[in-house]
């Protein structure tokens, strides 16, 4: 008895346990001209895209917009709860509500180098320090 009460503790210790969220975070550009629609599409997000985020795990999700020297740059972070990024992201990539969202946003935005390079528009940013 004494064996299986340590058996169903460590298992429940180990399943049991909240995982702890994946942090990601990407920078952009974005172009003088479409800030102020891009602001406003945020500002008011459809209801849609926000569901399919948080069907595919995303949570804790901002973006910050910051002008430097006259450019403009958003920074976007967000926490991922889920088992598989890559498929979660796939999901939300084929959803028709997310897609149309995009064709409103891309625009907006200002690939750097190294993702124009990648057919990309974010570039990943390195977390170089963090704080619970």
């Amino acid at each position: 008895m004494k064996h299986l009460i340590w058996v169903v503790l460590a298992v429940c210790l180990t399943g049991c346990a909240s995982t702890q969220p994946k942090r990601y975070a990407w920078v952009t550009g974005l172009k003088p001209e479409k800030a102020a629609y891009y602001k406003q599409l945020h500002a008011n997000p459809w209801p849609s895209v926000n569901k399919m985020l948080k069907e595919c795990h995303i949570r804790n999700y901002s973006i910050y917009v910051k002008e430097i020297e006259g450019k403009l740059y958003l920074f976007s972070y967000l926490e991922y709860t889920g088992k598989n990024f890559d498929a979660d992201m796939k999901k939300m990539a084929a959803d028709p509500e997310t897609q149309r969202w995009w064709k409103e946003t891309d625009p907006c935005q200002l690939p750097l180098p190294d993702a124009a390079l990648k057919g990309k528009i974010w570039s990943d940013a390195e977390e170089v320090y963090h704080l619970d």
